[in-house]
């Protein structure tokens, strides 16, 4: 029998790449979640959920039952109450469950600093919650690690969001402080590897790749790659208070995240102790393949995972323009039909070419008109078939990126536009009928991208709601005539 593995944070940035590369390992897998729900559709159907909050310690208790390894992936920066004692509390409750449970081994990740330096409250805050685990007489495998570089990664959306954005950027202090940046594929093997690992005791495990720079020199290195000619300005007062307001004007972040993470910042995170290279066979790559593989990987769909995936990092979402999280801006809207989800993909199956598309029609026409005069494809495609699609084909000015029948198509526009935009639909099951998610995303390419997003805003609005209720309308009326 498989020694069973515990998966907390699963629906987090690390967690849920961890969580891919344990299936694909043929573990056995039990995954705590306060909101199971959130997690199921994610997730095969070998992969045990166990409802639990970790602030609640008879439901950790409960989920930690006959586990072998609990992986610790938790904590509370996006919070907006005192983080410090809510991941104490966290932390108290899940070693007391692995101690009573006699778990066999915790596998941490917390952050990496100097504990005989001045610490961030962030930073303090995750080596605090290493020491609590080990307090709990269970050998603890500890990483610590500094800035982590990959797509959809917290660190990575806000120096992509800045050089993208600003032309011109004036840098504090804290863009001035070393770090050892690692690629989250390699904190990715070190947590898969310290599974099997032979260790006595507790351990704690530098980790970080072979460049020591600064947040402005990644910077500079994400601008080169991306052919960004970008303009810094050094300055030598910008509180992390103004820092974080200016970040969440500019960048995808919540000012409260903005703070901690600048906070940590302008302490150096360098590894001190390279035992981690001589325990394990893993060497990690330097800053420039980091970002060149962030970048691939931002290049195929939509990042794998995403650092405001984590319901710890959630928080009302500002409306005006549709910005949701990340570089990306999302207009996501849903409706309730009373039909089965067969019969509410139907509509979306047929989709474009001479179906069209469900409101405004002319203005569809238009904007096709406008993209053959600027020299892209336009809408006179059309598509292969009325009633079939396969992933790849053309639907007018779109193509076929994702399709899953009767649950789920992905369009990846083909038009001429200042940055990558997707059209999605999602059907499922609610109750007695089904739920139709329709969701646009734009990924811009500098101001002229996020230009060009805000000023077609309100007439994507009277589009995409229109459609929405079309899909609805053509559903209901087929209803009827049967």
């Amino acid at each position: 029998m498989k020694p069973l593995i515990l998966l907390t944070g699963a629906t987090g940035y690390i967690g849920g790449r961890l969580l891919k590369l344990l299936e694909s390992g043929d573990h056995s897998i039990r995954c705590i979640a306060r909101r199971p729900e959130f997690l199921r559709n994610r997730i095969s159907s070998q992969i045990e959920i166990a409802p639990g909050d970790l602030l609640n310690r008879e439901s950790i208790e409960r989920a930690m039952d006959g586990v072998h390894t609990a992986y610790y992936l938790v904590h509370s920066m996006g919070s907006s109450h005192d983080f410090e004692e809510t991941d104490r509390q966290a932390a108290e409750n899940f070693g007391a469950a692995v101690r009573n449970q006699k778990v066999q081994r915790v596998i941490y990740l917390g952050g990496l600093g100097s504990p005989h330096g001045e610490l961030s409250p962030h930073l303090r805050s995750r080596q605090q919650v290493g020491e609590i685990l080990r307090q709990s007489g269970v050998p603890v495998i500890e990483f610590r690690a500094s800035i982590i570089l990959g797509s959809g990664s917290l660190s990575f959306e806000m120096i992509r969001a800045l050089v993208e954005r600003l032309p011109v950027m004036i840098t504090p202090r804290w863009a001035d402080i070393l770090a050892q940046p690692i690629a989250v594929e390699d904190v990715l093997q070190y947590l898969i590897r310290a599974l099997d690992i032979n260790s006595d005791g507790s351990p704690i495990f530098e980790i970080g790749g072979p460049d020591r720079v600064s947040y402005g020199g990644l910077m500079h290195e994400y601008a080169r790659q991306r052919g960004l000619r970008r303009i810094m300005i050094s300055v030598p007062v910008l509180t992390p208070r103004l820092s974080s307001l200016w970040l969440g004007l500019v960048t995808p972040l919540y000012a409260r995240i903005g703070r901690k993470l600048i906070e940590s910042i302008r302490h150096p995170t360098v590894v001190q102790d390279d035992e981690a290279l001589r325990k394990f066979p893993i060497r990690p790559v330097g800053v420039r393949k980091a970002i060149a593989d962030a970048l691939q990987n931002e290049e195929r769909k939509y990042a794998e995972t995403h650092w405001s995936d984590a319901l710890s990092s959630a928080g009302p979402a500002p409306r005006w323009g549709g910005v949701r999280f990340g570089n990306r801006l999302i207009d996501s809207r849903r409706i309730h039909i009373a039909a089965p989800p067969d019969a509410a993909f139907a509509p979306i199956r047929r989709i474009g070419g001479s179906t069209g598309w469900y409101y405004g029609n002319w203005l569809w026409t238009i904007r096709g008109w406008m993209d053959l005069f600027i020299g892209g494809v336009g809408m006179r495609r059309r598509r292969r078939d009325r009633n079939h699609l396969n992933v790849g084909d053309i639907i007018d000015c779109w193509r076929v990126e994702a399709f899953e029948s009767g649950r789920r198509l992905r369009l990846a526009a083909e038009m001429k536009l200042p940055g990558r935009a997707w059209l999605e639909f999602e059907v499922t099951e609610d109750g007695d009928g089904s739920v139709i998610q329709q969701t646009a995303v734009f990924d811009p390419i500098g101001l002229r991208g996020l230009l060009y997003w805000y000023s077609v805003y309100p007439l994507h609005q009277l589009i995409f709601s229109g459609m929405l209720r079309g899909i609805a309308r053509s559903t209901e009326k087929t209803a009827r005539e049967r």
